[in-house]
């Protein structure tokens, strides 16, 4: 079972339907198991041994489906950038509202694809220490 064979269900009425076009092969079933287990059977009927992976397809489920894309996407920009200011790994944590853990990923998967992280040349340089010296204001005493 080396081969994946992955295919949408789409609902008609209250079943699931599942087309695999390039094998002729149709399942349906009440529910996604029961399509799922039609379809396998309908690939056995023809000789395809393979893994299936069935994605429900719906108006509904698209539309989750891109919210999440983006939340998803919201969520490594905000983690990033508050990395960058230094923030700690607890604040990122609370500020998002995701676990530590999951803080930790989401940093560890931007460093590893340095594209998506662009950090500004000025932050990496140093001030020279005069320039972190408070400088004196001017004379408002009168003197």
């Amino acid at each position: 079972m080396s081969e994946t064979i992955r295919c949408l269900a789409t609902r008609r009425g209250r079943t699931w339907v599942v087309r695999i076009p390039e094998h002729g092969v149709y399942g349906h079933g009440r529910t996604l198991k029961a399509a799922h287990e039609n379809t396998r059977q309908g690939l056995d009927l023809v000789g395809v041994t393979a893994e299936i992976v069935i994605t429900a397809m719906t108006p509904e489920l698209e539309k989750l489906r891109s919210l999440e894309s983006a939340y998803a996407t919201a969520l490594s920009e905000a983690v990033a950038a508050l990395a960058l200011r230094r923030t700690t790994l607890r604040d990122i944590a609370l500020a998002t509202r995701v676990p530590t853990t999951r803080v930790k990923q989401l940093l560890a998967d931007r460093s590893t694809a340095p594209c998506l992280l662009q950090i500004p040349a000025e932050a990496h340089r140093q001030r020279p220490d005069s320039d972190r010296l408070a400088k004196p204001g001017p004379d408002l005493t009168g003197r």
